[in-house]
């Protein structure tokens, strides 16, 4: 059972589509980012994403965003477990693995309990 609420896994699914099949690489970051804040309470979907992060970096041949997706697929699912996880935070290995960033609104609607 996931552990986020029905309405954000279903945008988590339709973002991590996005991530894959949109033309522009900008666009496919910044749908892999949006699945990933959505994603963190979840062990299996943030290091899901985070796996998703790696083979766009790789396909890209970004090497400093594929090694630093390395180093965040292995902390995803203890962060999300432990819930000590930085809030909104894109997933990207330009942004610190603790830093907090403010969640969009869209996001964070879809995050709150039914």
């Amino acid at each position: 059972m996931s552990r986020i609420p029905r309405p954000a896994r279903a945008r988590y699914d339709q973002e991590m589509h996005a991530g894959k099949t949109a033309n522009d690489p900008a666009q496919r970051w910044a749908h892999l980012e949006a699945a990933h804040i959505l994603s963190q309470p979840d062990p299996w979907l943030h290091t899901r994403n985070h796996v998703a992060m790696f083979t766009l970096a790789l396909r890209q041949r970004e090497r400093r965003e594929a090694l630093g997706q390395v180093v965040r697929i292995i902390a995803a699912a203890p962060a999300s477990l432990s819930g000590r996880y930085p809030e909104g935070n894109t997933g990207r290995a330009a942004v610190g693995l603790r830093e907090p960033m403010p969640v969009p609104a869209d996001l964070a609607a879809l995050m709150q309990p039914a």
